[in-house]
């Protein structure tokens, strides 16, 4: 068996569909693993996966090199003759705002799960870390040309509601917009929070990146790029019939050909790197999950990176 996106604690086999009752099912399951295992990695003076500076004033410290000017405390430099930062307190109360990409592409995985498992188990982990404390969350969700807003409320049995609407979301044929689902988090104007992009990224990079640095202009912002091996390299196994979820178009490939293989993986690596570009050019952290791999171990991974830089003094 692969190593895991936990088989065992409530993904449905792969290519299953999520029912009423076993999206109940894992829901539940998701909410043990992330309240009694990732919440008791990441206790802190933090809230959700980003541990952004929060907007109270706090103590002031010296200037250390990678810290934002626009934090620098004037008076006390002004006194000390030394650079002193304004350090910040984390807000206590948060609102986070999911933007969920459920399109068609999304329902493929050839590992442990589908990458739309994926999606719904980071809303989960994002939505239980941050609900806690009267926080708000809410979400926008698009599935091919549909998109649904569920309003922003506090409390976990609203969060669990919100959970069950999103993972119950039926797939729908055709291309998703996602420049406009992110959008949709930009209207309308709120105040300074947390917004989370869920999505596979495989629109046209141009079509959402300018959205998303819109986006970053006045909410902390978190991508998190769910993706699945064989969308960057083909295994030679012969044959294969490839049917392109969003349009249903079929081709056949001929994985034995090894210049086939290779350019499969060069474009595949080059389109990774202009969508990591695009979202690094936004300021939006990034986070990327792959169903070949332990979701949360690579959370608790993103979430020491970031506390880390920001313990250096650094942005990002």
């Amino acid at each position: 068996m692969a190593r895991g996106v936990w088989m065992s604690p409530g993904f449905p086999p792969a290519g299953s569909a999520f029912d009423d009752a076993r999206a109940e099912l894992v829901l539940r399951r998701l909410q043990l693993l992330i309240t009694r295992k990732l919440d008791g990695l990441l206790q802190g003076d933090y809230l959700g996966l980003l541990p952004g500076p929060g907007t109270e004033a706090g103590e002031s410290r010296e200037y250390r090199p990678g810290d934002d000017v626009r934090r620098m405390d004037w008076p006390v430099t002004a006194r000390t003759l030394v650079p002193h930062v304004r350090r910040t307190v984390a807000d206590r109360e948060l609102e986070t705002w999911l933007a969920v990409d459920l399109s068609a592409s999304l329902d493929f995985g050839t590992a442990c799960c589908l990458k739309r498992d994926l999606a719904v188990a980071a809303a989960a982990a994002i939505t239980h870390l941050t609900v806690r404390g009267g926080n708000r969350i809410g979400a926008v969700v698009g599935t091919g040309d549909t998109r649904v807003r569920l309003p922003a409320r506090t409390g976990r049995k609203e969060a669990n509601g919100l959970l069950r609407q999103i993972a119950g979301t039926p797939a729908k044929a055709g291309r998703d917009d996602l420049g406009a689902l992110v959008d949709l988090l930009n209207r309308p104007p709120r105040r300074r929070g947390m917004a989370v992009v869920i999505s596979d990224f495989l629109a046209p990079v141009e079509s959402w990146a300018r959205p998303m640095r819109k986006l970053a202009v006045r909410h902390d912002v978190l991508a998190v790029e769910v993706l699945d091996p064989r969308e960057l390299d083909l295994p030679d196994v012969g044959v294969i019939a490839f049917v392109e979820p969003e349009t249903g178009q079929m081709h056949e490939v001929q994985t034995a050909d090894r210049r086939l293989r290779e350019r499969y993986a060069a474009a595949a690596a080059t389109q990774r790197a202009a969508i990591a570009g695009a979202i690094r050019g936004a300021g939006a952290a990034h986070l990327r999950l792959r169903t070949d791999s332990d979701w949360m171990l690579d959370i608790v991974r993103f979430v020491a990176a970031q506390r880390h830089a920001r313990t250096r003094g650094t942005t990002r």
